[in-house]
């Protein structure tokens, strides 16, 4: 029995706060994947200039990673579940990082395509990764928190990549802009080699306090390549994830990838004054996570249940964000209608912490499978934006405002997924009943 007076106690000993480097590990690693992700979002228009392509080709383009990443999210997901998340991590960050460099050296749409494919393989299975090192780091208490931060910096990273990435263009043009962002995942995997640790225990900086925290962490840390693939595919709580994934990423990726040009085609902005109001969407969308995280546990206390405040954020946020995109379509002031599309993308983002929050406790010690299944077919949604999109304009004459309906229609759709799920119950208990 351990002495009550002495300082290895957890029940006097004060927690360290070492779990809160994997939040800022992932803070930072998400800043970078959507920095990466979004700065061809504001190259578009110059790479379409330079190498001849069409708007449906370079939706080809756009999707040509989403269809990547969709395909690897399983397998990166799962990797994690076996082989820890350090190792798969720092082998995602080193590869996408070396295909973000080499798109700046395409020179026509065959090389185009499959770098941004290989870039996409490269970064899958980063965020199934990151919410499995949650998992394990993390309390319950603290998920859907450190989720909403997550997000929002993820988010504002991608919100100022567009004037940012301007600014390099025009410095160094948009090969060379694509090789410097290149670099900068290699920076984030010094750190986290040295740093970060899968297993808690194996940490020298954690105290016995802070372990008690984190009870049971080395059972789901690593060693379970062995997934229940027919508890999965038979939940309805996992097929209610897939389709709202889908949903919530077909808009996304409108704003990630031709937001910039819509700006200029669509509202007929110049560059300049486009990578400005570029920013809006992600910037109001990371604060809907911020926000999202931080009123979780105050709706689960006013609710009384933690299922009934994530099933109420997400069906608020999904019905919200498609209103006001139609409402977005009907405003001719190109700010006030820049400053609806904002406030959309804020309720588009408060569904996001409660999505990972509840494939972390759907998924146990799966997480990294179940996050990564359900960012696959949210990657899905992804694929399919770009080039429908292009397709839209095509047959309509170049008219936005179709590809603004298609993006409300996906919002409003996605309101039906939430009332059917149950995103708290873990699978293992499932079993059990």
């Amino acid at each position: 029995m351990s002495d009550p007076q002495s300082p290895n106690n957890p029940n006097t000993e004060k927690p360290t706060r070492v779990r809160y480097w994997v939040i800022l590990f992932s803070v930072t690693l998400a800043v970078l994947a959507y920095i990466d992700r979004a700065c061809i979002s504001m190259a578009a228009p110059f790479i379409r200039r330079d190498l001849n392509f069409t708007a449906v080709e370079m939706g080809y383009v756009f999707s040509a990673f989403a269809l990547a990443y969709a395909l690897f999210e399983i397998p990166g997901g799962w990797m994690g579940d076996w082989l820890g998340p350090k190792r798969v991590l720092i082998r995602i960050v080193l590869w996408w990082s070396a295909f973000t460099a080499l798109t700046g050296r395409a020179w026509n749409l065959t090389s185009m395509v499959v770098i941004r494919f290989l870039f996409g393989a490269g970064e899958a299975g980063c965020f199934p990764n990151l919410t499995k090192a949650m998992t394990i780091w993390l309390p319950q208490r603290e998920r859907v928190k450190a989720q909403g931060i997550m997000w929002t910096f993820a988010r504002w990273g991608g919100a100022f990549t567009p004037p940012l990435m301007l600014l390099v263009i025009n410095q160094v043009g948009w090969r060379w802009a694509f090789v410097l962002f290149g670099l900068l995942g290699v920076v984030w995997c010094v750190f986290f080699v040295v740093l970060f640790k899968d297993n808690p225990r194996e940490h020298k900086r954690v105290n016995a306090a802070e372990l008690a925290l984190l009870e049971g962490s080395e059972k789901i840390s690593v060693g379970h390549a062995r997934v229940p693939w027919g508890r999965l595919i038979s939940s309805p709580t996992v097929w209610m994830l897939w389709a709202q994934y889908f949903l919530i990423s077909y808009p996304f990726y409108f704003y990630l990838t031709w937001l910039p040009t819509y700006l200029m085609e669509g509202l007929h902005m110049d560059p300049v004054r486009a990578s400005r109001f570029a920013v809006f969407p992600l910037l109001f969308a990371g604060t809907g996570s911020l926000v999202s995280g931080l009123l979780s546990a105050k709706v689960a206390e006013w609710t009384g249940s933690v299922s009934l405040a994530r099933r109420l954020l997400g069906m608020i946020g999904f019905f919200t964000a498609g209103i006001l995109v139609l409402v977005h379509i009907q405003i001719k002031e190109a700010w006030l209608a820049m400053l609806a599309l904002g406030v959309a993308t804020f309720f588009h983002d408060v569904t996001t912490p409660g999505a990972w929050g509840a494939c972390m406790d759907v998924g146990g010690k799966y997480a990294g499978t179940l996050s990564g299944s359900m960012n696959m077919f949210g990657n899905f949604g992804s694929l399919a934006s770009p080039i429908a999109m292009g397709y839209i304009l095509r047959y309509t004459n170049n008219n936005w405002t179709y590809c603004l309906y298609s993006v409300a229609a996906a919002y409003l759709l996605g309101t039906l997924a939430w009332p059917f799920m149950d995103p708290v119950t873990p699978l293992e208990q499932r079993r059990k009943r």
